[in-house]
C-alpha cells in the first residue's frame, strides 16, 4: 500500500492469480468489509482493493500520522474505537482514498481543510465525535450530507443548519457510546486473503 503499481494492464487481477503461483489451485477465500457505509462480502478479492478496516477494536490513542505513507490506500475504517486527538492533516495526502470512516471515536479539533484535496473521496463519516468549527468546502466535501457529521455539536456550516459564528451554550457534549451493536463484526484484510 506504500507505493502505487506502475504497471497498469487495464485488467482486474484477483488474488487467486497470486495464490496460483504458490501452487494453490482453488480459491475459497472471501471477506466481509464495510465499504462506503455498506456491509459488502467480496467473493473474489481484487489485488487493487487496498483497505484497512480496524473498526470496533477498542483502540485508544491518536490516529498515526504514518498512515500518510499508504498512498495506494482505497478505504480506511477506524470507526467505533476510542481514538482521541485531531484528525491528522497528513491524511490529505492519501490521494487514492475513496472512503474514510472515523465515526464513533473521541476525535477533537477541526476537520482539516487538506482533506478536500481527496479527489476520489466518495464516502466520509466523522459523526459522533467532538469536532468543532466550520466544515470545509470544496470538491468532494460539497457532496456530503448531514449524516457525515452528526453528533458533533460544535460543527457548523453547510450542510448543517447551524451557522458558524453563533454559539449555543445550552448543550452538553455527548458521551461516546461504547458500541451501537455488539453483534456486528468487522475484519482486517491483508492482501494475501487472510482475515
Amino acid at each position: 500500500m506504500i507505493k502505487l503499481d506502475g504497471e497498469d494492464t487495464g485488467n482486474i487481477k484477483y488474488m487467486e492469480s497470486v495464490l496460483n503461483s504458490s501452487f494453490v489451485t482453488s480459491y475459497e477465500d472471501s471477506v466481509s468489509l464495510v465499504i462506503k457505509g455498506r456491509d459488502i462480502e467480496l467473493q473474489r478479492i481484487s489485488t487493487i482493493t487496498t483497505t484497512i478496516d480496524l473498526s470496533s477494536n477498542h483502540f485508544e490513542g491518536v490516529i498515526p500520522k504514518t498512515l500518510k505513507d499508504l498512498i495506494s490506500l482505497w478505504l480506511l475504517n477506524l470507526s467505533h474505537n476510542n481514538l482521541r486527538g485531531d484528525i491528522p492533516i497528513k491524511l490529505g495526502q492519501l490521494s487514492m482514498l475513496e472512503a474514510l470512516d472515523l465515526s464513533w471515536n473521541r476525535l477533537t479539533g477541526k476537520i482539516p481543510q487538506e482533506l478536500t484535496r481527496l479527489n476520489f473521496l466518495a464516502f466520509l463519516n466523522v459523526s459522533q465525535n467532538h469536532l468543532v468549527g466550520p466544515i470545509p468546502h470544496g470538491l468532494q466535501f460539497n457532496t456530503f450530507e448531514n449524516d457525515s457529521y452528526g453528533g458533533n455539536l460544535d460543527l457548523c456550516g453547510p450542510p448543517l443548519s447551524k451557522q458558524c459564528g453563533t454559539s449555543d451554550s445550552s448543550h452538553v457534549p455527548q458521551p461516546l457510546e461504547s458500541e451501537e451493536d455488539e453483534s456486528e463484526s468487522y475484519f482486517l484484510v491483508d492482501l494475501h486473503g487472510n482475515q
